[in-house]
C-alpha cells in the first residue's frame, strides 16, 4: 500500500512541477466514494450479486488554468478501501475486501468572470482504476469450503463528468466543492485452491463528493 501511495503522490507531484508558480491551484480536502453498485450475477446464477460498500478518504486534486475559464484538474486521493458484500441470495454475506486508487483527468469550464469571488464549473474527463489488496472473506471462504481463496479485480478504465464551484476567500485561499460521476467497472474472479471457482462483472459506478479548501500559487 506504501509504494502504490508513494507512486501516486510522486505522479502528481511530477505533473504539477511543470506549472509552479504558474496558474496552479491545489485543494485539499475529504473526498467520499458513494458506489452505486450492481452486478451480472455470479457464475450466471440469477439469485446470486454483489454489492460494494461507500468510503471516505483524504482528496488531493490539482487545477491548472488554460485560461479564464478553462482548467485542466487532476483528482488523486488516498487508497479507498470497500467492503464486497453478497446481494441478492448472498444478502449480507461477506464476499471480501479491496482497496483502489482511481486517478481521474478532468477539464473544467469555469463559468463568470476569472475576479468573482463564487465560479461554478462542470468538467469531463477519463478515470483509470486500480485495484489492489484483494482478501476474501470469511463466508466466501466458507462457501468454497477452503481458506486457500483469491479474489482478482481487474483495472478499470472510463469516462467522469463532473460539477462544483470555487469560493475565493482572499488572493490565495478558498473553498472548493465538486460531485463526479465515474463509470467504474470490473470483472471479478474468485479462485479456489487455485482453481477459477466463480466470475462476476461489478459495475461500482460510484457518486464522488468533495470538499475542501484551495490553495492558489
Amino acid at each position: 500500500m506504501s509504494k502504490l501511495l508513494k507512486s501516486a503522490l510522486l505522479t502528481a507531484g511530477l505533473l504539477s512541477a511543470p506549472f509552479a508558480n504558474a496558474n496552479l491551484s491545489v485543494n485539499i480536502g475529504a473526498i467520499h466514494v458513494n458506489p452505486n453498485s450492481s452486478s451480472s450475477s455470479i457464475n450466471e446464477a440469477p439469485t446470486l450479486g454483489l454489492g460494494v460498500d461507500s468510503n471516505t478518504q483524504l482528496g488531493i486534486t490539482f487545477d491548472y488554468a488554460l485560461n479564464n475559464n478553462w482548467v485542466i484538474e487532476l483528482v488523486a486521493a488516498t487508497p479507498f478501501s470497500h467492503d464486497i458484500t453478497g446481494e441478492d441470495g448472498l444478502a449480507g454475506a461477506s464476499i471480501g475486501k479491496t482497496k483502489h486508487l482511481p486517478p481521474t483527468l478532468l477539464a473544467q469550464y469555469h463559468f463568470g468572470d476569472a475576479s468573482a469571488a463564487f465560479r461554478p464549473f462542470i468538467g469531463a474527463g477519463l478515470n483509470y482504476t486500480i485495484f489492489f489488496d484483494e482478501q476474501a472473506g470469511a463466508d466466501l471462504k466458507a462457501t468454497l469450503q477452503t481458506n486457500d481463496v483469491e479474489i482478482k479485480l481487474d483495472d478499470s478504465f472510463g469516462l467522469a463528468a463532473q460539477a462544483g464551484f470555487n469560493y475565493s476567500l482572499n488572493e490565495q485561499w478558498g473553498i472548493h466543492a465538486m460531485v463526479s460521476l465515474i463509470d467504474i467497472d470490473t470483472d471479478a474472479t474468485v479462485y479456489a485452491n487455485g482453481a477459477k471457482a466463480l466470475t462476476s462483472t461489478v459495475n461500482i459506478d460510484p457518486v464522488v463528493f468533495m470538499l475542501g479548501a484551495k490553495f492558489k500559487f
